[in-house]
């Protein structure tokens, strides 16, 4: 059989594809949270029937920030560990199950609570702002969920390795491995937060909470969230685009050492969040923020593989000259092309992350809008164009169709309008947070402060690139709707890429995960015990919660 027609087992495919059904649906519900929530901003459009403004903007974020990218990303890494690793054992797919199960009823509860304004408390649910205890106890639902999820991924890899005693585990499947690993480590601060402080305190067990320590530990998860979306693009970005190019992989043991340095170095971090947040000393602030920059390392490191692959690939079709590679790409192929729009965005997106998390600079943007720029070039850019990518072929994979050549240019097309609304947006909101106007607030004027409507063409702008956004995801759910149950039956390709022949032999110590779990749980420590011992010893006195819509 040629590796072409390799089908993933039809119960695992099951498993993908409900994940991956979920995701959507939450892009279409989000998305039309983000086209009010613009329109508001720009001062010309009131929300109907008693909608709140905070309330627009929590759907938003809940549903595009948690539950698309969590329930997409588990939807992938169940394929792609079935396809590289083989077939799921009855058990590991019993938990793939039971996790889809959990996180859907939390996401449900959850979702129920924001939509009766019970649980207006924005993406980041910060304390002393009061939710229902259904909104926390979902959340916790969603958590749990994923780590069922997570333990039938893990149960699978660690059956491979056994039956492969002294050889490095399938790409693919080492990566996702490695993102799950993370995404536990750092939902340790999250569930901690919501079981021991949110979840008391809402029902009312508890008459107080500290909000610097509820804030401490979600952005101990927070930031890692970050790199646990943006880890399965980097799958795409490493494995499946030099299949798909008809290239090779640059060097597999590079690949998973910056999936290592990832896990290493972006779970110490969340302290470049709270950079004005009192009772925090300046000294750990420091540490977390060099941390932070260490990201960068595996960043470039990838920015080279990617390119050295391409450019390998260009010149053996004949690109000539400094560039003359760049122009044999398949641009043709959406396949290749709506994840490469990805890839280039992630490079303003990068540098505006060294300004987020740089002391001096994040003290001119701290919650401004410019932040909300910053978050939508990355997520919604550089990840969502890759999921996008990702699900005209796996898509089509997983139901037994193929992706043609009206649904290839169409992709096209939407990654165009996509990239075209997210630059006029994201732009907008750059420039505008960079004249002081902040993020959150559903006010547009200020009572007409002649600063305020300095803003105000910015946030016209900000409607207009949303309205073309929106847009943007009409065409997505097309695709996706005629390539789920439309589209002409057939075989599409799961683009598995091989390594170069010139690469150098991977170490197995990449695999020694007792070294490398070893040295993530030091450097926690190191970052959070004397931060967190002073909090509890020293912290501001625990607040009342507040409900002020």
């Amino acid at each position: 059989m040629s590796d072409r027609f390799i089908r993933i087992d039809r119960r695992d495919g099951k498993l993908a594809m409900a994940h991956i059904y979920v995701g959507f649906i939450a892009l279409a519900l989000g998305g039309l949270a983000g086209l009010l929530q613009v329109l508001v901003r720009s001062g010309t459009f009131t929300l109907p029937a008693g909608i709140g403004y905070y309330q627009v903007l929590t759907v938003h974020g809940v549903l595009l920030g948690l539950v698309l990218t969590t329930f997409f990303i588990l939807g992938f890494q169940h394929a792609a560990i079935s396809r590289t690793s083989g077939t799921y054992s009855n058990t590991s797919r019993l938990f793939g199950w039971l996790g889809f199960w959990v996180m859907l009823i939390g996401t449900v509860m959850s979702a129920v609570m924001i939509l009766l304004n019970e649980a207006t408390v924005l993406y980041t649910f910060y304390a002393p702002l009061k939710a229902h205890w259904i909104f926390y106890l979902g959340l916790t639902f969603v958590v749990v969920g994923s780590w069922l999820g997570g333990t039938g991924m893990i149960m699978k890899y660690v059956q491979w390795r056994k039956e492969h005693k002294g050889e490095p585990s399938p790409l693919l499947t080492f990566m996702a491995v490695i993102n799950m690993v993370l995404w536990i480590v750092a939902t340790l601060g999250v569930a901690g937060t919501v079981l021991f402080q949110l979840l008391p305190w809402s029902l009312g067990l508890v008459d107080r909470v500290d909000v610097l320590i509820s804030r401490t530990l979600f952005w101990y998860f927070g930031h890692p969230l970050v790199y646990f979306w943006l880890l399965p693009a980097y799958m795409a970005w490493y494995v499946i685009i030099p299949k798909i190019i008809g290239g090779k992989i640059f060097s597999d043991a590079l690949a998973r050492l910056s999936f290592v340095l990832f896990l290493l170095f972006s779970i110490p971090v969340g302290f470049h969040h709270q950079l004005v947040e009192p009772g925090i000393d300046a000294f750990w602030k420091f540490l977390q923020v060099v941390l932070t920059f260490m990201v960068v390392i595996p960043s470039l490191m990838t920015a080279f593989s990617l390119f050295a692959t391409f450019e390998m690939y260009g010149r053996s079709k004949g690109g000539s000259g400094l560039f003359g590679w760049f122009k044999k790409l398949p641009w043709g192929d959406a396949r290749f092309t709506v994840p490469f729009i990805g890839m280039v965005a992630f490079i303003p997106a990068g540098a505006g992350g060294l300004i987020n998390a740089s002391n001096q600079m994040n003290q001119v943007v701290h919650n401004t809008i410019w932040v909300t720029g910053h978050f939508h070039l990355t997520l919604a850019t550089s990840v969502v164009l890759t999921f996008f990518g990702i699900s005209y072929w796996l898509v089509p994979h997983l139901t037994g169709r193929v992706l043609t050549k009206a649904m290839n240019k169409m992709a096209i097309v939407q990654a165009v309008v996509w990239s075209t609304g997210m630059s006029i947006m994201s732009g907008a909101m750059h420039a505008v947070g960079l004249l002081g106007a902040p993020r959150r607030s559903s006010f547009s004027t200020y009572g007409d402060a002649p600063q305020a409507l300095d803003w105000i063409p910015y946030q016209v702008a900000q409607a207009v690139g949303g309205t073309i956004l929106f847009i943007g995801i009409i065409l997505v759910l097309y695709i996706f709707i005629n390539l789920a149950f439309f589209a002409p039956k057939g075989e599409e390709e799961f683009p598995i890429g091989e390594v170069a022949g010139t690469a150098e032999k991977t170490p197995m110590v990449l695999e020694n995960w007792k070294i490398w779990l070893t040295v993530l749980a030091a450097l926690i420590l190191i970052a959070y015990t004397v931060p967190f011992m002073d909090m509890f010893q020293n912290g501001p006195p625990p607040s009342k919660g507040f409900k002020v819509w």
